[in-house]
């Protein structure tokens, strides 16, 4: 067996004080993202781990990007046929989290994950580079594969037969909305002691109830 008992860190790098959060949790994760990226050390200040409950009864996490965010939610792209995107259809109750270990800090977002708008996907498919737009119409995503080279076979015939004019969005790709009904805020602390702030959606979906955790 292998001993990990000695992997210890102090987090000594911030605080989280209830006189100090904002009252909306998206403004605070509006401020803890950016105040991330502008230490650095992170290169995918955006990348998430998204749990969901599979087809089979078990839960699966993954990291995905998040690429773009608002009052409704967090918006991610996937491949609507994919293991990941099947269970989301079935089962919309999912969890996001954010780890940002340059400031020792977590984000954890429960909420329910619904189809963007197809304009939504339209737009933001057509943003992609012209390889990653094929990309998303020559993988069968989570589909078993004979080899990587059918991968390659297939992007090359799309290649020659679609321009980056041509290309159109396929209808088993787009996006999905998260929209939270609970964040956590978590900051590393000395001793153990790490700071837990919970933000809960109000029955009238309108206001936040804000709540500290012990650690």
């Amino acid at each position: 067996m292998s001993d990990l008992s000695n992997y210890r860190k102090s987090y000594e790098k911030k605080v989280l004080l209830e006189t100090e959060i904002n009252e909306n949790p998206l403004m605070q994760f509006k401020a803890w993202f950016y105040e991330v990226e502008d230490i650095g050390g992170i290169e995918e200040v955006n990348a998430m781990t998204i749990a969901s409950i599979g087809l089979d009864g078990f839960p699966k996490s993954r990291v995905v990007l998040l690429k773009s965010y608002d009052e409704n939610g967090f918006v991610f792209y996937t491949n609507y046929n994919s293991e990941k995107g099947k269970a989301i259809l079935a089962n919309p109750h999912v969890c996001l989290s954010f780890f940002w270990p340059s400031l020792e800090r977590q984000v954890i977002i429960k909420g329910i994950a619904k189809k963007v708008s197809a304009q939504q996907s339209d737009n933001y498919f057509n943003s992609r580079p012209f390889g990653s737009r094929l990309g998303a119409m020559v993988s069968n995503q989570s589909e078993v594969i004979a080899s990587h080279e059918v991968l390659e076979n297939e992007l090359k015939y799309l290649e020659q037969a679609f321009t980056a004019d041509t290309i159109v969005r396929p209808e088993n790709w787009g996006g999905f909305c998260v929209e939270p009904i609970s964040m956590e805020f978590w900051q590393g602390r000395p001793n153990r002691l790490h700071d837990r702030i919970r933000y809960t959606l109000s029955d009238n979906k309108l206001d936040w109830k804000i709540e500290r955790l012990a650690p």
